[in-house]
């Protein structure tokens, strides 16, 4: 019988775990403890980074009443997941509120804004990972 001591995702105490080979399950952090100290900085507080990942999530913390102004995304569907405060989305439907705990869909192509509350409003981005950067030959068509 396992431990809940060993078991690979048994590690509330850190929020920063030891790393564990790419392909095995593993603890990335722990959001609540990211998100519980007194004196948050905006932007990404966390990234995920693995070798050989096929997504990309981020932990984006917004100030009271920051905003991130219209924007598009052209290429990927993102969901969003609010783990703490509260703010809204602006989309060309209309406003939607959000809080702790509530998951937002933003299909491509869609424009949106995200704007915090007077607490402030931290949540979660998770969408495919985009492909890297390729150095290609120019072609014919392109007056090579």
């Amino acid at each position: 019988m396992v431990d809940a001591h060993d078991a690979p995702f048994a590690r509330p105490d850190s929020a920063a775990p030891a790393p564990a080979p790419a392909s095995a399950p593993q603890l990335l952090c722990d959001i609540n403890t990211l998100v519980a100290e007194d004196s948050l900085s905006a932007g990404a507080l966390w990234r995920l980074a693995e070798p050989g990942r096929q997504l990309d999530a981020n932990l984006i913390h917004l100030r009271p009443e920051e905003v991130i102004g219209t924007h598009t995304e052209p290429d990927l569907d993102v969901l969003v997941f609010v783990v703490a405060g509260h703010g809204t989305l602006g989309t060309a439907h209309g406003t939607q509120p959000l809080a702790q705990g509530r998951v937002a869909w933003l299909p491509r192509d869609t424009s949106r804004s995200l704007a915090a509350g007077k607490e402030g409003m931290s949540y979660v981005t998770v969408h495919r990972r985009r492909p890297g950067m390729q150095i290609r030959t120019r072609s014919a068509s392109c007056g090579a």
